[in-house]
């Protein structure tokens, strides 16, 4: 049975506004930034929970390879226990390695093509299209080298999940009911 389900996604793809309307239908805990700082606090590593925040790298902040190792540590523990404590959405974090292979785990992505996502940065921040897609860019070499660094995979490889989801055409709520039949139907 399910008790956990991670959401990987892609800067645009409406990934946020979904997973709050799987936590929401389901009745679970959405987990998102705060899982950065708890993991950050029981690694004593208060720069990393900054740099993990600015997913655009604007702010400049270059943790030591140490805190990035004793960050990840913490991340896979509060990750562990919250698949412990069980009805959970938890977001990015890079859950979908972090909680490879446990059953009790449903792994989603939400993808979208670039323009798709550009145009709904563009129109959810009221920010001019070129603005949006520098910002849809960055985001995506950002996660992409994360995973690449720190777990040695491609964040984009459709092996490391349940369920892939093309938000072009669906809304938040649809790809949200999509991933609670999913968690439904699954052992």
């Amino acid at each position: 049975m399910i008790t956990t389900i991670t959401i990987s996604r892609q800067f645009g793809s409406l990934g946020r506004t979904t997973a709050k309307a799987v936590a929401d239908t389901l009745g679970w805990r959405l987990v998102q930034r705060e899982l950065i700082n708890q993991a950050a606090r029981q690694a004593r590593t208060p720069e990393m929970a900054l740099a993990m925040l600015d997913d655009l790298g604007l702010l400049g902040f270059k943790p030591s390879a140490a805190d990035h190792s004793a960050y990840r540590k913490a991340v896979a523990q509060a990750m562990a226990e919250l698949v412990e404590q069980g009805s959970v959405v938890i977001v990015g974090r890079a859950g979908q390695v972090v909680l490879h292979g446990n059953p009790l785990v449903l792994h989603v992505r939400l993808i979208a093509p670039k323009t798709v996502r550009c145009e709904r940065i563009a129109a959810d921040q009221g920010i001019p299209l070129e603005a949006a897609r520098a910002q849809v860019e960055a985001s995506d070499r950002r996660r992409k080298s994360y995973c690449r660094r720190y777990y040695q995979i491609n964040v984009d490889e459709a092996q490391l999940y349940d369920l892939v989801i093309n938000t072009q055409r669906l809304s938040a709520e649809a790809a949200a009911q999509l991933i609670c039949r999913a968690a439904a139907v699954l052992p």
